[in-house]
């Protein structure tokens, strides 16, 4: 994304897709929340209260600590570190970029879409306390596990020579954070689920705008006349 042209391209492409990301995600939750509200509500209630009568202090305190390695504070600061890391070490403005987009524009969504669609927290204890009452839909938990640490997993495997076979605990944050959240009655399942559809999305279009451009700015070998790889030299 050097040129002005790529650039441009690059970003028209990103506000598209995430216009077009945000309406749908707004389209579900007025589904949800007005003409399906009397058809999914009540099998959405009888979930929540199911996990809630299963509840046990063990388990009470191993939701806490799944739900908070999805907290926004803790995935934001997560996606700083890894981007300053990355950048510093590959010296590339890449995973800035890379960071940038996948948290904001996640955020702007989360905001734009709990602003517009409001939806009550399941009829359950919460064990979360603090949170919005109405700001149910969709989960912001959900989205961090995938917009962060999902997309470091796709990152390092994409820029960091073998990192595939030690990074992909990553890609397993979301199975961690889901339960936890359903546990801790701060939502429903479509809640959940609209999350774990749309975020995904979000991490592909960036992914597929941003890290194709990481890989032509890696190093290259110079090569000889004949193309062999071998570096030219001048002789004394």
């Amino acid at each position: 994304m050097d040129d002005p042209t790529s650039r441009r391209t690059a970003a028209r492409t990103l506000a598209v897709a995430w216009v077009l990301l945000t309406l749908g995600v707004l389209a579900v939750g007025w589904l949800l929340t007005h003409p399906l509200e009397s058809t999914v509500d009540p099998w959405d209630d009888s979930v929540e209260r199911w996990i809630a009568e299963r509840r046990t202090p063990g388990l009470d305190l191993a939701a806490a600590i799944g739900s908070h390695v999805a907290d926004t504070v803790v995935g934001v600061g997560v996606a700083v570190v890894v981007a300053l890391v990355a950048w510093r070490v590959q010296r590339t403005r890449t995973p800035l970029v890379f960071y940038a987009l996948l948290v904001g524009g996640t955020l702007a969504l989360y905001l734009v879409v709990t602003h517009l669609i409001t939806r009550d927290r399941p009829p359950v204890e919460i064990l979360d306390p603090g949170l919005v009452p109405d700001h149910s839909f969709p989960s912001g938990h959900v989205a961090t596990s995938v917009v962060v640490y999902c997309a470091t997993a796709l990152y390092l495997s994409r820029t960091v020579p073998g990192a595939a076979r030690w990074a992909w605990p990553l890609w397993l944050v979301p199975l961690v954070v889901v339960p936890s959240r359903l546990y801790q009655g701060a939502h429903h399942p479509t809640d959940v689920l609209t999350s774990l559809v749309f975020a995904p999305i979000w991490v592909a279009v960036v992914a597929a705008v941003v890290l194709p451009r990481a890989e032509a700015r890696q190093p290259r070998t110079a090569r000889g006349p004949a193309g062999t790889g071998a570096t030219s030299s001048t002789g004394s």
